[in-house]
């Protein structure tokens, strides 16, 4: 079901004005993307267009990612939740590791190997390749096969889960964390991150049993997340937002957007520079997260 479109000098202005990046690859001019709803839930973006190189990089530093030291892993639910499901002595891949994070975690004797192509240095521990090439040479691998906040990124999720499971030993867990709507995400109008050339879907639990079922994977967990520290900029903004978006419309030239936009961020931003603003224990979930598992195994 077609649920908005989103014209293309639109998108180029929301990036520009919000963080100050051009959308690349996207043109300005050309026809609308669309957001689509599918049967099982999951919102796609079409045509599904991902960032490259310059957009990420332009991006990162803008929010000084590149520049900040890793975050405490306990502090990130998905990290805490997949550990629980690694035992000692198994093989994890962490797919667009990044840095790491989950490997500090893991029980002792597990072994962790991060792939991560788009790293602009070397990390110890994470191989500069893409998945579809790992997965090449590492059919039925490993225990455990991890990505938190990739699925979303790629042009078709389906085929890099699918790539995904293939690194999957029989009785192996798939694990995946990606953003969910209806949630804070999804109500904050404008909201660049949450658009292409950055997410290009989003999710709800079913949509991810729904993935695990064509995987051919057994659900073990499909639920969301409390949110993680990190999104205590998005769980202020949208609490401070005098107009939120509506179903069906989550991008628009609205002057009372923008202004409202404009009055939260000039609270929040300092507001969380300065101090180290409490993610309140009810705060509403931004994640949904799968635990599924390959068939055989004797588990």
């Amino acid at each position: 079901m077609l649920v908005q479109r989103l014209g293309r000098r639109l998108l180029h202005a929301i990036w520009r004005h919000v963080h100050g990046v051009e959308p690349s690859p996207i043109g300005r001019d050309g026809p609308a993307l669309e957001l689509w709803r599918s049967p099982c839930g999951v919102m796609f973006f079409h045509p599904p267009i991902a960032g490259d190189t310059a957009f990420y990089r332009t991006y990162y530093a803008h929010l000084g990612v590149l520049d900040r030291p890793p975050s405490d892993p306990r502090e990130r639910p998905e990290f805490v939740e997949a550990a629980r499901h690694v035992r000692p002595g198994e093989r994890v891949l962490d797919v667009g590791a990044g840095r790491g994070g989950l490997s500090d975690l893991l029980p002792a004797g597990a072994t962790w190997q991060g792939i991560d192509p788009h790293l602009p240095e070397q990390v110890e521990g994470v191989l500069r390749e893409t998945l579809e090439a790992h997965a090449a040479r590492h059919a039925g691998a490993y225990d455990v096969v991890c990505a938190f906040q990739v699925l979303e990124h790629v042009e078709d999720p389906r085929a890099f889960a699918e790539a995904m499971a293939s690194c999957l030993k029989p009785g192996g867990r798939l694990v995946v964390c990606v953003p969910l709507w209806p949630s804070p995400l999804t109500e904050i109008p404008n909201f660049a991150m949450n658009a292409p050339p950055h997410h290009l879907t989003w999710w709800t639990t079913d949509a991810l049993r729904t993935l695990a079922g064509v995987l051919g994977l057994d659900v073990v967990r499909a639920e969301t997340l409390p949110p993680p520290r990190h999104a205590a900029m998005i769980y202020w903004l949208h609490r401070l937002l005098p107009r939120r978006t509506r179903p069906g419309l989550y991008f628009a030239h609205r002057w009372s957007w923008w202004m409202s936009l404009l009055a939260a961020g000039t609270v929040v931003r300092p507001f969380l520079r300065w101090h180290r603003a409490p993610m309140p224990p009810r705060a509403r979930s931004i994640d949904a997260f799968l635990v599924a598992q390959r068939p055989g195994g004797g588990t």
